[in-house]
């Protein structure tokens, strides 16, 4: 029997790091790490989409994307013949963005924000992953946050907050935890709980993910 491919891409402005700690059985699985390449000027994420495509090797292969990791790889799918695409704390659509985000797309807002976000590694820890990142191990996040050009900021929250999809996927799985500050589970439809699970419980809830992506990607029952 070969073995399923399970590509996985980070959040904004994380790198694959973030995935050290997920195993699947090698049995079974071959893991492939994705991360993020500087986008072009003005480029959308549609185009984005097609050249990370470019970088999944394999065909029927499963895509495992974290926060914007997990739009992007929704968006990846119109150029491959995924076998399965997983998002974890993140959005199927534009409609589970939570009211701040769809404000900020209305008001324009978001264009405020990002400028010193770069410079503050607090602050950019607390956006992209919530306040648990401040309030626990910054130091050790760090080492995970290696994209935060200016640029690659910039275009990365005006792509979230701007996000077309209205429609959901019915074939997207997604795993998402009910204390998630960044995506409160509130506005998310039709998800597999992570009890106490926060935006980051991919690192913080690693051995409850080891556990349910085997399960996802095989088809078997994630109550069991």
């Amino acid at each position: 029997m070969s073995k399923i491919h399970v590509y996985f891409m980070p959040g904004m402005a994380a790198s694959s790091l973030i995935f050290e700690k997920i195993e699947l059985p090698s049995t079974d699985f071959e893991k492939h790490m994705l991360d993020w390449v500087m986008p072009e000027k003005k480029e959308t994420l549609l185009h984005y989409a097609e050249r990370m495509a470019k970088e999944v090797k394999h065909e029927n292969a499963v895509l495992v994307g974290v926060s914007f990791g997990g739009i992007l790889v929704q968006e990846m799918k119109r150029f491959l013949n995924p076998r399965k695409i997983i998002i974890i704390s993140s959005v199927k659509s534009n409609q589970e963005l939570p009211i701040h985000m769809k404000i900020a797309k209305a008001t324009k807002a978001y264009k405020l924000l990002p400028t010193s976000l770069a410079q503050n590694i607090d602050a950019l820890a607390k956006y992209a992953f919530g306040t648990e990142i401040v309030k626990q191990r910054l130091e050790m996040y760090k080492v995970f946050m290696t994209r935060r050009e200016k640029e690659y900021l910039d275009w990365s929250i005006e792509q979230i907050i701007n996000w077309e999809r209205a429609t959901v996927d019915p074939e997207v799985v997604h795993i998402h935890g009910d204390a998630d500050e960044v995506f409160p589970v509130k506005y998310i439809k039709n998800y597999i709980n992570v009890k106490g699970g926060t935006h980051v419980m991919i690192i913080t809830r690693y051995r409850r993910l080891n556990t349910l992506l085997p399960k996802i990607i095989l088809g078997e029952n994630v109550n069991d």
